[in-house]
């Protein structure tokens, strides 16, 4: 696969609809060519605990952030007839499922592959096939793990690397 967009969101708590950031980077020709980062105010708007230390993000980072909607307009062009790649994409696949039913938009059915799913394929031999363990198979060091846009480059080097 040489042209997708690679996606990961964070979630301000344990609701899919929450997310409270999102990571784009754009393959084209299996090279990299664009990135998109952003925050987003959560719906539910609160944080629990464990999600924060996580991320690290919190209500003093998203108060001020545009809603989903809002930011997917400035996503939706830039990821328009390419597929999307997530590492576990049920839950990526799943917070986008769920934000845009929150803010009843009509889903538009994203074709979305898995590189979890494909580096167990690739990559039996590894202790565990979490994303900065695949990442580093790779040769991408993920030094800022769950921030969403480093996880959304990680997730496309090891696409480009494996799909």
């Amino acid at each position: 696969m040489e042209n997708f967009a690679a996606i990961d969101f964070e979630t301000a708590n344990y609701e899919r609809s929450s997310v409270c950031s999102v990571g784009i980077v754009i393959v084209r020709n299996g090279e990299i060519v664009d990135r998109f980062y952003s925050l987003i105010q959560p719906e539910p708007n609160y944080y629990n605990y464990r999600c924060s230390c996580v991320h690290g993000l919190s209500c003093s980072d998203t108060d001020d952030a545009p809603v989903f909607s809002e930011v997917w307009s400035k996503v939706e062009p830039l990821i328009e007839g390419l597929p999307l790649v997530a590492h576990n994409k049920s839950f990526d696949e799943g917070c986008l499922k769920a934000a845009f039913r929150i803010y009843r938009m009509d889903y538009p059915d994203y074709e979305f592959y898995d590189t979890l799913y494909a580096a167990r394929k690739a990559f039996p031999y590894l202790d565990n096939h979490r994303l900065d363990t695949v990442a580093a198979e790779c040769g991408y060091d993920l030094s800022h793990h769950h921030h969403a846009l480093a996880d959304a480059e990680a997730c496309a080097v090891i696409a480009i690397n494996i799909l």
